[in-house]
């Protein structure tokens, strides 16, 4: 898996920083009081005869460790740190989920064309929000709120279907995972690039879907 805890650069892009181990608690505090998202609690995984189970206990779970424990998680979310502090305290090894479609929207492609993009984006100066990777190999970009409801005319207007990128916008409705967050036996959710003072004004996803839909075209077979 490229996005790991080591220093690693992919093409022209900016090396990932080594990344301290954090609690769920403390990571869903910092994003509620420093970048003001939304955060709730999901499910955890559970040691069980020598492996890991998810919380909800389904044999067949397709997220362990990273789904909502509760059908009403979108009226649980909360903006507080306090409030997260308090949800936290309650199961200390939730993951850390964040609803999309109130503080940023989520453009969601494979790990190779994230990379890839992220490459090209670099070198044409595009300005980037927080980019994080989760252990099934897909990178998480965060633009502004309202860019999942026009990613599909973006891409269009980028001539290219919609229909054969492996690109998904998430906004309204949806969540996504958030680092800590451990899926499975998988691995953690990391950040590539981190929420910080100089990415706190998100990008359009005008700026953001002409290489993203470019890199995930590269990928798409028969390209």
């Amino acid at each position: 898996m490229l996005c790991v805890e080591e220093s690693i650069g992919v093409q022209d892009a900016t090396p990932i920083p080594r990344q301290r181990t954090e609690l769920p608690l403390e990571s869903a505090v910092m994003y509620a009081e420093e970048r003001h998202w939304d955060v709730f609690p999901g499910t955890w995984l559970e040691a069980a005869q020598g492996t890991e189970t998810c919380s909800c206990k389904s044999a067949d779970c397709p997220a362990p460790g990273a789904h909502p424990a509760r059908p009403d998680w979108a009226a649980e979310a909360t903006g507080s740190g306090s409030a997260a502090r308090r949800l936290w305290e309650l199961h200390p090894r939730a993951s850390v989920l964040l609803p999309t479609g109130r503080a940023f929207d989520v453009l969601e492609v494979a790990e190779s064309a994230g990379f890839l993009a992220l490459a090209r984006m670099e070198r044409m100066h595009v300005t980037l929000g927080p980019v994080a990777c989760t252990p099934d190999r897909r990178m998480l970009f965060f633009v502004l709120p309202g860019g999942a409801a026009k990613a599909g005319d973006l891409v269009r207007a980028a001539g290219w279907s919609p229909a054969s990128l492996d690109l998904i916008a998430r906004g309204e409705g949806h969540y996504v995972p958030a680092p800590p967050t451990r899926v499975g036996g998988m691995g953690a959710v990391q950040w590539a690039r981190r929420p910080t003072r100089a990415n706190r004004w998100l990008p359009d996803a005008d700026e953001m879907i002409s290489p993203l839909a470019y890199a995930c075209g590269q990928e798409a077979p028969g390209a």
